[in-house]
Formats: structure tokens, sequence, C-alpha cells
């Protein structure tokens, strides 16, 4: 043979191979691109960080790096819609105007986020409305909502305390929530959609009431009865860096997810496999009271899917192998139950105020009437459990006893109603009161005369 038919030889091998390589991808949904059965589907995400205040740090350090995933992972703006606050980049205590980081040595995260919502327009109408594409029911804000299909995914992503509410005060109640997603799935507005969820309680978000039917996959930071943990807090390792007095740079869950996704090729991860990295992370065999554990609810079938299907993914890590799934767990010690997250804030500027300044004092005045705000709610939710019950020994009703996969509650009117008068009557706060709703949905569940514990609330916290 001669030289030429040498070269034309290895010319021909070399296209096969090339189109045989090619041919074995997997096939993803791009913004424009084809789902499954060829229709043309677009990619749609919403990142909510649900709290305000420079102490909560870590919610929208959260978001804002979330949306440098996606808009990495290929995502367009007018696809993207954010809820924040929007007061922490610029606020007096931030050390680095106009900066936001969600890991100790972690680059600006807030730079070129949308503010789409903002301040009071930060609330739950808003976010139901955007999902469901009802711009006339919006209020303030960009107006953006998603203009979603049937062909279209959805990736929606919630950052806050435990039972979740807006920056105005308004509860997300699980039943409410649940409702929007029906409506979506019975007016065809999606074809897949993954929620994530960082949150205390959080699995209670969906247990028992999400109906596989929807074709909805949720994932959680927490399951219905424990808090979720932040990281990269002050006094634990690594912690932030010193001039950020106080504040928590993320949390657990989040991170977790966040940083697997910035390492992996996401068209060769499916969520299944990201699910059990972050869950290992987190730490799914911890102690009580020490880690979370990530849970998931809805279908199983999305498991399968890959990643860029929701969330895109970065070029630059094309060829990534899949030994990062093994990624060891956080350390315990690292982490910090978010519950008490606005002591160690407290505590961390009190450690750094000079001595006997006014400054200092004032800290540790707001510190004491912290510690005795929460004594004082564990004796009010205590008596409000004697009086409604009409029994002394009730300690156990103090957590959540229904069995897994049983909703939180039955009647989500009477919880919704305990919950706001609890709220209004005791003082109760997302921070720390609020992690005794499993105990007021321990009342709706025993049958109890709802204007009976309404009266017990307002007894017990009347001083």
């Amino acid at each position: 043979m001669s030289s030429l038919g040498h070269l034309l030889v290895l010319v021909f091998l070399y296209v096969l191979l090339f189109y045989s390589a090619d041919s074995r991808k997997p096939q993803v949904l791009h913004d424009t691109g084809s789902s499954e059965d060829g229709a043309k589907g677009t990619r749609w995400a919403v990142l909510i960080a649900g709290s305000s205040y420079y102490y909560n740090y870590r919610h929208q350090a959260d978001i804002c790096h979330a949306y440098q995933v996606l808009r990495k992972g290929g995502l367009k703006d007018e696809n993207i819609i954010v809820f924040m606050y929007d007061d922490i980049a610029f606020n007096p205590e931030n050390p680095r105007p106009g900066v936001i980081i969600n890991r100790p040595d972690g680059g600006d995260v807030y730079e070129g986020v949308p503010k789409d919502y903002t301040e009071e327009a930060v609330n739950v109408k808003n976010f139901y409305n955007v999902i469901l594409g009802n711009e006339s029911g919006i209020t303030g804000g960009s107006g953006k909502v998603v203009k979603s299909g049937p062909n279209d995914s959805i990736f929606i992503y919630y950052a806050d305390h435990g039972a979740p509410a807006m920056p105005d005060g308004e509860d997300i109640h699980a039943k409410d929530f649940i409702k929007v997603l029906e409506k979506m799935h019975k007016l065809k507005r999606y074809k897949k959609m993954v929620i994530y969820v960082e949150a205390c309680e959080s699995g209670s978000m969906f247990e028992g009431i999400l109906k596989t039917s929807l074709n909805i996959l949720a994932v959680t930071a927490s399951n219905a009865t424990e808090s979720s943990f932040g990281i990269y807090c002050p006094g634990e390792y690594p912690p932030p860096p010193p001039e950020y007095n106080g504040v928590c740079l993320g949390d657990t869950f989040s991170v977790s997810w966040l940083e697997d996704s910035e390492l992996h090729d996401m068209s060769k991860e499916t969520l299944k496999q990201q699910y059990q990295a972050v869950k290992r992370r987190t730490g799914p065999d911890a102690e009580p009271g020490t880690s979370s554990h990530v849970s998931r609810f809805g279908s199983k079938a999305l498991l399968k899917d890959y990643l860029v299907s929701y969330i895109g993914t970065n070029p630059q890590n094309e060829n990534f192998t899949s030994a990062g799934f093994t990624a060891s767990p956080i350390s315990n010690s690292s982490s910090v139950n978010t519950r008490d997250i606005p002591l160690l804030y407290l505590k961390s500027k009190i450690r750094r105020s000079p001595m006997e300044s006014p400054e200092r004092q004032a800290l540790q005045k707001k510190l004491f009437e912290e510690m005795n705000h929460r004594r004082q709610i564990d004796q009010n939710i205590v008596e409000i459990l004697k009086l409604s019950l009409k029994q002394t020994n009730v300690l156990n009703l103090l957590i959540s006893t229904r069995t897994t996969g049983q909703p939180l509650v039955d009647d989500w009117d009477c919880f919704k109603t305990l919950v706001n008068s609890f709220k209004n009557h005791c003082g109760a706060t997302m921070d720390y009161g609020l992690k005794y709703t499993g105990a007021l949905a321990n009342i709706c569940n025993m049958g109890v005369d709802v204007k009976q514990t309404v009266s017990a609330i307002e007894h017990a916290c009347a001083h």
C-alpha cells in the first residue's frame, strides 16, 4: 500500500473513533436544546434567600454562590430569578464592601447577581406568583417571572431558617407551597422540577405530602425534626477570615452541593450521585444534635437525571472524573447548629470589642437578653402544652412523634393558627422559638380545640 493509502486509512480510523466517542456522551437538556422526547425545553432557576440582617450572612452568600454556579453552567440571566434582601454586601459590618464570600478562601460571589426581588419585594406572595408565572400578582421588584412550558425544567433553591419565612415575617407553610406546585403541574408549567431547601426541619416541607405524580424531586438539608448547620464559622475549622466578626460564611448542606457542583462535570453526574455525596459530606451517621440528615422526597425517577438538565455544567470541568464522589464528611466540630448562630455572632463580637467599652457592654446586654428570651420560650411552650392538653407530663411532646412518611400535621389550618399565635403572643422567632413548631403540630394532631390552645398561648405568654 502506498504512503497515501496509509494516510487515508489513518484518517478514516480517527474520524470513526471521534464519532464513536461523541455518540457515547450523555444527552442533556440545554437552554434551547432537546429533551428526552425530542421536544424543545428551557432550564429555569429560582433562588431565594429568605432572611435579612448581617448575622444571617450565610443565606445570601449561599444564594449568590448558586447564581455563579448556574451562570457558569450556561443558564441565562433571563432564566434565573433571584430573591434576596440585599442588606449584606454593603452592610457597615461587612469588612469587604460590595463583596460576599461563601468560603474562607473563596472569591466574590456577589458580582453580577440580578437584583430581581429585594427588601420588601422578598415575600411569599411574590415567590408564589413568580413560579406560577403570574405577572399581574407581582408587587415591586423586576417583575420577572418563570415563563415556563410543558417541556421545561425548573430548579428552585431556598435558603433560610427553619419554619421558613420571608423577611416580612410571613411563613411559607408546607401545604400552601405544595398547592402551588400542584397548580403548576395541572397547568403543565414544567416537565421536571428539582427543589433544594436549606433550613432547619426542612424535611417537614415535603414529608408525607409531596406526591410522586408531580414529577418533582425535593432534597432538604435536614429531616422533619432536626436543625440544619452552618459552616465556616468563627472558632470552627476552617474559620472565616478574622475580619468576618461573628458570621458563618455558609450552610453545611448548601456548601456541600455548591462545592460539589463546581468540581464535577454535571453532564456526567446524576442527581442521585450528588445526593449521596452531599449526604455523606453533611454527616448522615452523626450523633443527634451534631449534624443533620440530608433527605429526599418525591419522584425517585428523577434521581437518574444528569444535573446539567437543571443547573448546567461548567465547560472547564469536562474531563473531571467521579473520584470526588467519595469526599470525606465535614467534621462535626466544623459545623454550628443554625439556631445557635445568633449567640455565636454576639459572643464573637464581645470577644473582639475593647474591655469596659460601651460597645462591649451593649453587646453583653443583648446576649443576656437573648439568653433570657430563650429560657422564657422554653418555659412558655411547656406551659402551653400543659394548659392545652390538661396534662403535666408533656416533655415527650416537645419534638415530633410522628413516624417517617407521615406529614408534620393533618390540620394545617390549626397549625397555621397556633404558629401565628405563638409568634405574636410569645415573641417566638425563626432563630429560636419556632424550633417548637413540632410541638404545636402535636397539639393539632391530638385534636385539641384550636380556641382552647390559643387561649393557653395567650395565658402562658402574658408575662
